[in-house]
């Protein structure tokens, strides 16, 4: 059995795509760390060539609509391994039949890409939903989250339309690292939060050096108390009375409630939190 081993970009996968068809083989594709089945070969190293993957990418665009381009793009941010196997035989299929092939559902690999962009998109939707912000001394609106797949940048656009007249910061504490945007229409933000030298009205990614010195706890993503507004407090009282208050006892439906906003979401919600 072939075996190659890439990075888990999707640059090292193209690459891969590319080394199959130079190679003149069908592998089974493992990422970096994970076990090599039994009897298997030497395993073939794939070096991750930004050269080579977008000559495979450039092919694509040959033979697939951008709707199926963007199902990959999607799909590929759901960071599940257990996608790189179906996403690189649907690619070399989609080479060697030199045609689109996403619309065919009975086709396994074809269909697994497909509900892998399902999932991620079903999870954009509930980060536009659940996402909680509070407000900063400076005006400066923090939201942090950890969702399950990596859809913050999808997500950005929406907000940036919603809440252009506003700075604000999402922060996925899981893959640590956020989204900035400063309105053009306000002052320059304190500095305690990634905004100086920053330009004003664009979207900018931002990281920590060292995770431990922000000024919100990235567990329940809770402004630190010298830092949060003195009236976003009772905003969020407010926030959890109205969210009592307009429960109806007697049709209470936990279960219901779990299926509409599961537990996992609940350690960032000012509801439940």
């Amino acid at each position: 059995m072939t075996t190659y081993i890439f990075d888990n970009t999707l640059d090292g996968l193209l690459t891969a795509v590319f080394d199959s068809f130079a190679l003149h083989q069908q592998p089974q594709l493992l990422a970096e760390g994970e076990q090599l089945p039994l009897f298997a070969d030497e395993p073939h190293r794939v070096v991750t060539d930004e050269t080579k993957a977008a000559r495979v990418w450039k092919g694509l665009e040959k033979h697939l609509s951008r709707e199926a381009l963007r199902i990959i793009s999607i799909s590929w941010m759901s960071e599940e391994r257990t996608l790189n196997q179906p996403l690189f035989n649907y690619i070399c299929k989609v080479f060697l039949a030199g045609k689109d092939l996403s619309h065919n559902a009975s086709d396994p690999d074809v269909l697994a890409v497909r509900n892998t962009c399902r999932r991620v998109l079903h999870e954009e939707q509930r980060m536009k939903q659940f996402i909680r912000f509070q407000k900063a001394k400076d005006g400066t609106y923090l939201a942090v989250v950890a969702p399950d797949h990596n859809v913050l940048p999808l997500i950005i656009d929406h907000f940036q339309d919603r809440f252009n007249d506003q700075s604000w910061l999402i922060y996925d504490a899981r893959r640590h690292y956020g989204y900035y945007y400063g309105s053009p229409s306000l002052a320059q933000p304190d500095a305690s939060l990634p905004s100086a030298n920053k330009d004003k009205g664009a979207v900018v990614r931002i990281t920590f050096e060292d995770e431990t010195s922000v000024p919100f706890d990235l567990t329940n993503g809770k402004l630190d108390v010298t830092v949060l507004s003195t009236d976003d407090q009772l905003f969020q009282d407010l926030w959890r009375t109205y969210f009592k208050a307009i429960c109806i006892r007697e049709r209470i439906n936990p279960k219901k409630q779990l299926n509409d906003m599961p537990r996992r979401y609940w350690r960032y919600m000012t509801e439940k939190n």
